[in-house]
């Protein structure tokens, strides 16, 4: 579903499935919303990541059972904390997802954070040093990307080492599955940047409001001309938290409720607000940052609801884009 070329994609609650302390029983509403998002036109649905500090279901898996049940909308994550994997075990796990999914599969990747301890034992339980994590992380793009792309891989880095290694089964799309990096300016480092025009295809952004979002889309595209990557596509993707309740205070509410259990602390301040009212507020939002260079948005529900906020969106919001 696009208009004025933007394109609009779901996260699908994989977070919240698990973050009331209820066991569940099955995942049967996750597969169920992805299917809605792929029957109303909508681009893409999206799962994002965590091992022990914010568990939820694992995103490649989850992935895979979406793919078996749906034919032609895109499937995401958003966003993958890859570095706490090994790049051949990743492979494997892509190209049989990629092929499973007839090529539809896009990763949107996350150095991740280390700022409490729940996120440093996250690290320390894959076994890795965090404050190695973004070096970890630029190697294992380069090896994903290189061993989806069909070639015999020999590396020798600070993180991994690889003797002439291969993959099957490869990604059905040519080149391998599209990465985006996850780029933000109040992040303040320019190797982000770099890493992004160097290795992806293209970018996302979660915190920065429109201005600043336009900021990094203009830094990216900056260095992707240094590396001589400007005449290749380049997807640029934003990130949007929205609470659809027309109760202003309500939504409000259940949204401070939501992402204090999703995140264990306030963590986004008011850089994903406002929310609540008419719809039309957040149709406006969209296109702010569509304007600012977002060419796929990806919506997040900070409700218990994730039904009815699903209907919201496509009754009141996702028609304006199509």
């Amino acid at each position: 579903m696009a208009a004025s070329g933007v394109r609009l994609g779901v996260l699908l609650p994989t977070r919240g499935l698990l973050m009331t302390g209820e066991a569940p029983r099955n995942a049967d509403g996750i597969l169920s919303m992805a299917e809605r998002a792929e029957e109303a036109g909508l681009d893409s649905v999206w799962v994002g990541d965590s091992l022990t500090a914010k568990p939820r279901l694992e995103p490649l898996t989850t992935l895979a059972a979406v793919a078996a049940r749906t034919k032609r909308v895109r499937l995401g994550t958003a966003v993958m904390l890859a570095a706490l994997r090994h790049p051949v075990l990743m492979s494997h796990v892509v190209g049989t997802l990629d092929l499973i999914a007839g090529g539809r599969t896009v990763l949107a990747i996350g150095v991740g954070g280390a700022f409490n301890d729940a996120q440093e034992r996250e690290w320390r339980a894959a076994g890795v040093d965090a404050s190695r994590r973004a070096g970890r992380l630029s190697e294992l793009v380069e090896i994903t990307k290189r061993l989806g792309a069909g070639e015999t891989v020999s590396f020798g880095g600070r993180h991994f080492d690889l003797d002439e290694v291969g993959m099957e089964p490869r990604p059905p799309q040519e080149g391998g599955v599209p990465v985006l990096l996850a780029c933000h300016w109040r992040a303040g480092s320019e190797a982000q940047f770099r890493r992004a025009a160097r290795l992806g295809d293209g970018f996302i952004g979660i915190s920065d409001p429109p201005e600043e979002y336009a900021m990094v889309a203009d830094r990216v595209r900056a260095y992707r001309a240094e590396y001589g990557r400007d005449s290749e596509p380049m997807e640029s993707a934003f990130y949007m938290t929205v609470n659809l309740d027309p109760d202003q205070e309500r939504a409000a509410r259940e949204a401070d409720r939501y992402l204090m259990l999703y995140y264990g602390a306030n963590i986004w301040g008011d850089r994903w607000g406002p929310f609540g009212g008419p719809a039309e507020r957040t149709v406006e939002r969209i296109r702010r940052y569509a304007d600012a260079g977002a060419g796929t948005i990806i919506v997040r529900f900070a409700s218990f609801d994730q039904e009815r906020q699903m209907d919201t969106f496509l009754d009141e919001v996702a028609p304006a884009f199509g």
